[in-house]
């Protein structure tokens, strides 16, 4: 499953002419491409989709969807840090 997953900005930078930012999404930081989002700042929320910024989101409503997602399990498995019996964690 791909979600829309909301994370903050921590840092903002230029690379190769795109605008990238590291993101935090409850303890689990990825890189983001920002190009949609030109106006968006660090300490900003946004919602994530494979490696895209694509909306600004206040802080509670990121932070109450953060918790439901991880209180059923979604942000594991989004991170593909779900436990498999077969191999171990993935």
């Amino acid at each position: 499953m791909c979600l829309g997953v909301p994370g903050r900005i921590d840092k903002i930078w230029q690379g190769d002419g795109v605008r990238m930012a590291a993101v935090d999404f409850g303890g689990v930081r990825k890189e983001v491409c920002l190009e949609f989002l030109p106006d968006i700042e660090v300490g900003d929320y946004t919602i994530v989709h494979v490696g895209f910024a694509l909306t600004k989101l206040d802080e509670k409503s990121a932070l109450e969807t953060l918790e439901l997602m991880r209180s059923v399990g979604l942000l594991d498995e989004e991170f593909g840090l779900v436990a498999d019996p077969n191999e171990g964690l993935r």
